[in-house]
């Protein structure tokens, strides 16, 4: 069993930045980590995807407003989210083989 702990979220201004942070309870090892969001009444959206060595993916909609990140003596996976826009408001996780967390909620103010 693994324990993936979100925190980083909050209240913000449209255009502002917020760092969130994914810990593990163990290592991610060679494992992809993934962030995901969700609002009320919608879909759940991939954003990022790194990979053991770095490597990352994002959907079109975060693209070169979020940089995700990893660092794997911490066991934690990052996701900086900067010119963030109201339509950033959302439950923010992060998933991990079959695991994900509960989530921390951000909410960009316009």
């Amino acid at each position: 069993q693994v324990q993936l702990v979100e925190s980083g979220g909050g209240l913000v201004q449209a255009g502002g930045s917020l760092r969130l942070s994914c810990e593990a309870s163990r290592s991610f090892g060679s494992a992809a980590v993934n962030w995901y969001r969700q609002a009320p009444g919608k879909e759940r959206e991939w954003l990022a995807t790194i990979y053991e060595y770095g490597r990352s993916e994002y959907a079109d909609s975060v693209k070169e407003r979020f940089i995700i990140s990893r660092d794997n003596v911490k066991n934690t996976v990052y996701l900086q989210m900067n010119s963030l826009k109201p339509e950033d408001s959302s439950l923010y996780f992060c998933w991990f083989l079959r695991y994900r967390g509960k989530g921390t909620q951000v909410t960009v103010s316009s």
